[in-house]
């Protein structure tokens, strides 16, 4: 369920499209600009990503994903010639995979819809990947379906063949190919996303340590994000998650003393709105959630944001606005935050611009 109003007919133009790092304009990681919802009094200040400890107070707590973004696009192709690429999504048990089928582009691979169970297609170095089965699994094995089971055959562990013979997704709206480096985040600990949780990508271990010693803390937790549906913007599917219970302290303490519990990316919101009861109790938990945030599942947790700047009719508006209402705002402030990004020249996507949402009207210092 998307979020309504101007956002879903807002038009978005190429040129606000972030078509390449902000490292390659010029810009440190952290010098992104910044936008400033006060949600409860409906205002809106524009900043630097660099100025962000000005909008947070000591005790307000910040919770990041650990994840580590996986060179998950393959190099694939038919014993009938025909050339592929293969995006991997999520690693199941058994070393078995959710993968995408794409056929190469004129800038980037598009999504090839004509895939059934029982192809294989041959990768670098020997390996072989077989689809088995649409996902999610339904009752027609024959059914088209953007997503597939597929067993996965590799001459070396997986990280080190990726680590190889992979390169990081990139979507047509990033022409050129950057290094793996670019599609980490400052806190990537542990691989295992096909794509960057890239609200956290703004960050700097400089502007880090300036957050810590202003008295903000910041706790961490792990969701390994698939593949995401640019095109057909269909809800997120089931993701593997562990919140320590250390963070799931952290931000019940943060609850009970009023402060921002703030998610840094939608996967920090899933995650810990997963382990998250009807009374706002946070208690530690790791598996796999299938959790969308929609007005009949209110936030019990998050009650701030960071995040970029999504697509119209994107799946994870829905979630923003459920942000906000936690904010104290009314659903109208996405409209014109989104209005005023757009009229302010703010870029979107990955490599993009950010958005903070709090609640009030002023900033703490």
């Amino acid at each position: 369920m998307a979020a309504a109003g101007v956002v879903d007919d807002l038009a978005l133009p190429a040129h606000l499209e972030a078509s390449e790092p902000p490292e390659a304009r010029g810009l440190k990681r952290d010098d992104v600009r910044l936008l400033v919802s006060h949600a409860g009094s409906d205002s809106v200040v524009h900043a630097r990503f660099n100025q962000l400890p000005q909008w947070l107070a000591p005790g307000d707590l910040l919770v990041v994903n650990t994840s580590g973004t996986l060179n998950a696009a393959l190099t694939a192709s038919r014993d009938t010639g025909e050339a592929f690429a293969i995006h991997l999504s999520t690693r199941l048990p058994g070393n078995f995979w959710v993968v995408e089928v794409r056929r190469p582009g004129p800038v980037a691979s598009r999504p090839w819809r004509d895939a059934r169970a029982g192809m294989a297609f041959d990768l670098d170095a020997d390996g072989r990947l077989t689809l088995l089965a649409p996902y999610p699994l339904g009752s027609v094995m024959t059914a088209h379906s953007r997503l597939w089971i597929a067993a996965l055959e590799l001459p070396m562990p997986v990280l080190s063949y990726l680590e190889r013979f992979g390169r990081p997704i990139h979507y047509r709206y990033v022409p050129g190919s950057w290094p793996p480096s670019m599609y980490q985040t400052v806190f990537a600990t542990e691989p295992g996303s096909a794509e960057m949780p890239s609200a956290g990508r703004p960050f700097t271990a400089e502007l880090v340590t300036r957050v810590i010693s202003q008295g903000i803390l910041i706790a961490p937790l792990l969701l390994h994000t698939g593949v995401a549906s640019l095109e057909d913007h269909e809800p997120p599917y089931e993701e593997y998650f562990r919140v320590p219970a250390e963070t799931a302290d952290l931000v019940n303490a943060a609850r009970r003393r009023g402060g921002h519990v703030i998610a840094v990316g939608t996967t920090v919101v899933r995650a810990l709105e997963t382990v998250t009861d009807s009374r706002g109790s946070t208690s530690p938990g790791e598996g796999w959630t299938g959790l969308v945030i929609t007005p009949d599942r209110p936030l019990r947790a998050v009650n701030a944001m960071i995040t970029g700047l999504h697509e119209p009719r994107a799946t994870h508006l829905a979630m923003v606005q459920q942000v906000i209402a936690a904010a104290g705002g009314r659903a109208s402030h996405l409209d014109r935050a989104y209005q005023e990004a757009r009229d302010g020249g703010y870029l979107w996507h990955e490599f993009g611009d950010s958005h903070l949402i709090l609640g009030g009207g002023q900033p703490h210092r």
